[in-house]
């Protein structure tokens, strides 16, 4: 299988964030700040070599350097995020640099994240930051005629000759075959023989309109909502609801939210995969650098166990498909392959050993 690492480019400043979360707000900001929340727990992450980078350096260097490490490591590509309202775009200048630098050995396509922001980060969804909106079919011009830039790009990732592109919440869009369809003529007109549509399984409402070509499943979301068992549902719910009345009586800042990361493994084994849906998975999560102790962390996370659970896609998917993995660098989300002062590229090499076939499925 192919695996393709999910990748935010929050990793610098723009006017938007400054005006938000305060000037010079980067994702870095959330991680520096982090705090343990129970005992063991480590935070806060720290890059592995010091260097909280910065996507805006026009060289290009880092971008080079983590182009590098998925080639050694195994990563097919990357899926960069893509943050576009209707007239607006946000976090854009990362993979613009990216484009101008072709000697760079990226391979790379693009996730259109359609969602409206908001103060989620501080439990605060109903203050809207910047309302997604999609407009009609000049605003879908508009919007494939940026993209068009990237899909010609050589290292963009095609399927059958089509640019392979990805929406987040392809169930928020209503006339999401009409701008299909748009996409597709403007595909066909600059040469292309389509558009290569992939929509998102997420832990929101299922699309099952069959407009896209194929579908990636967004984990750990995908699987929290329509993976577990009755028994795990209850289980979570419970001491969840137990641990945040705790909070209110006391006054305290427990941790809510916790999941055994086994919960999502075994999840993620028992689907059934059409042959147009692309498995995804997830090293290791803790998003309270965001949200502190509101946060959600999956327990027992090792390189092991990430590991063993590619091996057994592996060996239950023997073909040539995507595997989209969360993530790349979601340093707030507690989501990275990429090296950390604690664990080191202990993730990394993980990925390249189960691509590499060196253990067996059933050892693990």
């Amino acid at each position: 299988m192919k695996p393709i690492a999910m990748y935010l480019p929050q990793f610098h400043t723009f006017r938007e964030n400054d005006e938000w979360w305060g000037e010079g707000y980067t994702e870095w900001t959330a991680v520096r700040r982090a705090k343990p929340v129970y005992k063991g727990h480590i935070q806060p992450r720290a890059p592995y070599d010091g260097d909280y980078y910065d996507l805006s350096d026009e060289s290009g260097a880092r971008l080079k350097l983590q182009a590098e490490l998925a080639n050694k490591y195994g990563i097919y590509g990357f899926a960069f995020y893509h943050y576009h309202f209707t007239g607006h775009k946000l976090m854009e200048r990362p993979l613009e640099i990216l484009l101008s630098h072709p000697e760079i050995d990226m391979r790379y396509c693009i996730i259109w994240a359609n969602e409206t922001w908001t103060r989620a980060w501080y439990d605060k969804q109903d203050e809207v930051l910047l309302e997604q909106q999609y407009g009609g079919a000049e605003e879908w011009k508009e919007h494939f005629g940026y993209l068009l830039q990237f899909f010609r790009d050589e290292r963009y990732i095609k399927k059958d000759g089509k640019p392979v592109f990805c929406i987040y919440r392809t169930f928020d869009i209503a006339e999401l075959l009409r701008l299909r369809e748009c996409f597709e003529a403007l595909a066909r007109e600059a040469g292309f023989p389509g558009i290569f549509l992939v929509g998102g399984r997420t832990a929101g409402e299922i699309d099952d309109r069959g407009i896209c070509d194929a579908y990636y499943c967004f984990e750990p979301g995908y699987s929290l909502k329509h993976g577990l068992t009755r028994l795990e549902k209850s289980g979570y719910n419970v001491t969840t609801a137990l641990r945040h009345a705790i909070n209110v009586l006391l006054h305290g800042e427990m941790l809510e939210r916790r999941i055994p990361v086994d919960w999502i493994y075994d999840a993620i084994l028992r689907r059934d995969y059409a042959a147009n849906e692309y498995p995804g998975i997830i090293a290791r999560w803790d998003n309270t650098p965001r949200r502190g102790y509101k946060g959600l962390v999956y327990t027992g996370t090792t390189p092991e166990k990430f590991e063993s659970i590619l091996c057994k896609l592996y060996k239950k998917l023997d073909d040539d498909r995507f595997i989209f993995i969360n993530a790349w660098n979601e340093w707030g989300e507690g989501a990275m392959l990429e090296p950390d002062a604690a664990e080191g590229y202990a993730y990394l090499e993980a990925v390249r050993r189960a691509a590499e076939g060196k253990i067996d499925a059933d050892d693990r």
